[in-house]
């Protein structure tokens, strides 16, 4: 008899779980990478804040901002993430993308170069290794060498290396090129082969937004609160990652495949220079200086856009409502 009520509870539970599961609204979220800088999608999931607002959210890695971007114009994913610049050049051509939050409010990237270089001022000459000449990074490392007295491409040369920091590094190995850039904490892991960090691109470049929250206007307006639900996850994301050292380093190091010490310095370096946002804002001064750089890259007329013309933080704001002050 008990084993009957048993099976049958059991059966009632399972049938109440699903319907619930149902009952969650489902969003797809565009990742562009998977690196440490994203993890905080990765932990809305894995951990299950969307799930506590009442959310089925599906995280889909799409590898690069133009593939998210073509994915979220044809309505294949509600949310996206990546760098401001495609979205805004995007919202120039007639998309209705606004920037909703941050992700990396800054840069992560430190320079790096072979044992027999000790200083940025000795890469007079060198190669660079990038993904392109335009991204966001080779931009924010110009700036970087031209503080140090290096002008390009006087100065220097850059190597367009397809494949990421693996191929740079496999580039710099090989003597194919001098120097590149590479995300913390994977200089550490640089380090470990014998290569040498010889400055962060954030003490050159200290206001810059690397990632952000994007969504379409028109679908967000008419979802207004489970996008505010989405952004209330997002943020007891952000918190949980700035309180939570031990467990987040355990997760990171799991999910984003980390020796544990370089979990925890890329724990550090992120918490501690504030790249994940704890209230889930962009650094609107560093979508400032994206937008000179955008301006500029596109040789525009006149001062660079006004920030605010890409942004909207309603949905944020919404959400902080129900979250007590930090």
């Amino acid at each position: 008899m008990m084993h009957r009520f048993i099976s049958a509870l059991a059966l009632l539970l399972l049938g109440s779980a699903l319907a619930a599961a149902q009952d969650r609204p489902r969003l797809y979220l565009g990742a562009s990478s998977k690196t440490l800088g994203y993890s905080p999608l990765w932990i809305g999931v894995k951990r299950g804040f969307f799930e506590q607002q009442g959310l089925d959210v599906q995280l889909i890695l799409l590898r690069g901002v133009p593939m998210t971007l073509q994915a979220l114009a044809a309505g294949s994913l509600q949310i996206g993430s990546g760098g401001p610049e495609p979205h805004i050049e995007a919202s120039e051509r007639g998309l209705d993308f606004a920037i909703a939050g941050g992700i990396i409010n800054g840069m992560a990237q430190v320079i790096i170069a072979g044992k027999n270089y000790k200083s940025i001022e000795e890469l007079r000459g060198a190669t660079f290794g990038a993904a392109s000449l335009t991204s966001a990074t080779v931009t924010a490392l110009k700036e970087a060498l031209r503080q140090k007295g290096l002008e390009y491409p006087r100065d220097y040369k850059i190597l367009i290396v397809a494949g990421g920091s693996a191929a740079n590094l496999t580039a710099l190995q090989s003597g194919q090129i001098h120097a590149t850039t590479v995300a913390v904490p994977l200089n550490h892991a640089a380090e470990e082969l014998g290569f040498a960090t010889l400055g962060r691109v954030l003490d050159a470049v200290p206001n810059f937004q690397s990632a952000t929250i994007v969504i379409r206007r028109s679908w967000a307006e008419r979802n207004r609160d489970l996008m505010a639900r989405f952004m209330r996850g997002l943020v007891l994301v952000y918190r949980w990652l700035h309180d939570q050292r031990e467990a987040a380093v355990d997760f990171l190091a799991k999910e984003m495949q980390l020796k544990p010490a370089h979990a925890a310095k890329g724990w550090e370096y992120y918490t501690q220079n504030r790249l994940w946002p704890i209230d889930g804002e962009p650094n609107i001064e560093g979508m400032r200086h994206n937008l000179r750089v955008y301006a500029e890259q596109s040789v525009s007329k006149g001062p660079p856009p006004d920030a605010r013309k890409y942004i909207d933080l309603s949905y944020l704001t919404e959400a902080l409502k129900e979250l007590p002050r930090r």
